[in-house]
């Protein structure tokens, strides 16, 4: 077989496994959200961490506990990279310096999981286990907790509560990402993935020299950064890297659990605002999105351009052999289009618009599916901004679920699809306007802009990948991309539940005929319109300087 139609089988396997599971978990997950009933161990973490599970909460007091928790995750994960040199099991490392520790702790904590280290010749076991994979499960917790407050505003009426956020974090977890992560890593170790906590071995000899590897629970810290939308690898070649994804069956399987939160999620959405078909709408949004970057994907990287691309028959420099450029595609476009940052292979050795497709899948805010809650929270801001435009078509006041889309909403929207771009742009203005962060770059001319718009993207966007061509661990990187990840992560989240304060508050406004029924088919296509838009109209003139210029050159 051909590796075009290996790539399209591989495709057509994923969206059967994906369909397949939409609506149990779906609906499993709108269960777990809307129940009132708290399981016996629930109720020890909520008496632990002095929580009222019975309490509502208005949208500044979930905020608070966000932003309280995950300040409290940055602290601890940061000082324990500070002591390493003097924990149990740091297989001889050294404590982690001051400008990387805040930027690892800051990556974690905000689900984005960029890494400007090695991870197997820097962090010991007791950093990679009870530091980077606890906050694998609560940073993901987190982001879906805010995007069920986000439906509960849509859903609720005349009341300000839009939920309690222990409860929802602590559900989260329990009841969704452990037993998820615990069957999936299961699944990895038999199919070869490694699980211990073994030291370091000298591998064989090699021109003169010994190759030292690590061992680490790397089954189950790959589980959950795939299933959570983290993306953070044990090792530093990531899931290029055997030992976290041995074959090409855990290749596909991997993809399978970067989306299948996301997409479910859509599910969960429509059953908890009372219209599954408002909830398949959102999903046709973003399954419209994801098949069309992956076909552009396949397209720019199977063309044969250049005697090399020729003899190879297709763009296999930074591809793993053993996946291919079908799988490595689906892989790229799947870990950009949420906020994984996982690779498989190399985006910097991508084509030139093949680096492009995956930087603007970034750039559309990481919404098909996006990431575990930001992705659906991010959609569905972007579905107010096209009922408001729909709206000003057609003369009429905008209504979304049965709710006014007023000045208040607007306004609030719109500040929040400026603040990413507004980090993004102005963070690699500066980096190439000051005389040292440009030393970093690797290559020059149009690639070397696009590895530091590429790293910029993806710290604002909370990915985590990188373009694999940057020295991005110096002070002015680590602080920078530290200080794009939390402002990147948290500012948006401000906007987000106020949205959802404001929405919860309105009494319902009864479907007439002149309502815009936005569970139609012709609404995906305007909400597809407008994201793509947006996001052009916003980004050109960068992507025109770096991935366009370099891919029509």
């Amino acid at each position: 077989m051909g590796p075009v139609p290996a790539g399209v089988l591989q495709l057509l396997a994923l969206m059967g496994a994906l369909a397949l599971v939409h609506v149990p978990l779906g609906s499993y997950m709108a269960r777990v959200y809307s129940s009132d009933r708290h399981l016996r161990v629930e109720k020890w973490i909520y008496k632990g961490i002095g929580a009222d599970p019975g309490t509502g909460m208005r949208w500044p007091a979930y905020l608070r506990g966000v932003l309280a928790f995950s300040a409290a995750g940055v602290l601890f994960l940061y000082l324990l990279q500070r002591l390493q040199g003097v924990l149990p099991g740091s297989l001889g490392f050294s404590s982690v310096g001051p400008a990387q520790s805040f930027n690892t702790a800051a990556s974690f904590v905000t689900n984005t999981n960029w890494q400007s280290y090695y991870g197997e010749q820097t962090m010991g076991h007791v950093v990679q286990t009870v530091g980077l994979a606890v906050q694998n499960f609560v940073s993901a917790a987190v982001g879906i907790a805010v995007a069920v407050a986000l439906v509960r505003g849509f859903a609720r009426a005349r009341t300000g509560e839009i939920g309690n956020f222990w409860v929802d974090l602590v559900r989260g977890t329990v009841r969704i990402l452990v037993p998820m992560a615990a069957v999936a890593a299961v699944v990895l170790v038999a199919c070869g993935a490694i699980q211990n906590f073994s030291g370091i071995h000298e591998v064989g000899q090699f021109m003169g020299g010994s190759q030292q590897w690590n061992g680490g629970a790397v089954a189950s810290q790959e589980a959950i950064k795939e299933l959570g939308t983290n993306g953070g690898g044990y090792f530093n070649a990531n899931s290029a890297h055997p030992f976290e994804n041995p074959t090409p069956f855990t290749n596909l399987f991997e993809i399978f659990l970067i989306l299948v939160i996301p997409f479910s999620l859509t599910r969960t959405f429509g059953v908890m605002v009372g219209s599954v078909r408002q909830g398949y709408a959102i999903l046709a949004t973003m399954g419209t999105i994801w098949v069309g970057f992956i076909a552009l994907m396949m397209w720019t990287e199977f063309a044969h351009h250049g005697p090399a691309l020729q003899a190879a028959g297709a763009s296999m420099e930074g591809k793993e052999l053993r996946f291919g450029v079908g799988g490595s595609s689906i892989f790229a476009v799947s870990t950009t289009l949420t906020s994984t940052g996982a690779v498989d292979s190399f985006h910097s050795s991508f084509t030139g618009l093949g680096g492009g497709i995956a930087m603007l899948g970034m750039m559309l805010g990481e919404i098909a599916p996006g990431g575990t809650g930001s992705g659906l929270y991010g959609i569905l801001i972007m579905a107010v901004i096209a009922v408001f435009i729909a709206g000003l078509m057609v003369g009429r006041t905008p209504e979304y679920l049965g709710k006014k889309i007023g000045s208040r909403q607007i306004k609030l929207a719109a500040v929040y699809i400026l603040i990413t771009p507004a980090l993004v742009l102005v963070f690699s203005a500066f980096a190439m306007a000051l005389p040292t962060p440009p030393h970093s770059m690797l290559n020059p001319g149009a690639h070397g802009f696009s590895e530091v718009l590429y790293a910029y993207t993806s710290a604002a966007n909370n990915n985590g990948s990188a373009f694999a061509g940057l020295n991005a661990n110096t002070d002015w990187f680590n602080a920078t991309t530290g200080l794009a990840m939390l402002l990147g992560r948290f500012l948006p989240m401000v906007f987000v539940l106020a949205l959802a304060g404001s929405l919860a508050g309105q009494k319902p406004v009864p479907v007439t005929a002149g309502t815009l029924r936005t569970e139609k088919p012709l609404f995906a296509g305007l909400l597809v319109g407008v994201i793509l838009i947006i996001t052009g109209l916003t980004y050109f003139p960068a992507l025109a300087l770096g991935p366009l210029a370099e891919g029509l050159a």
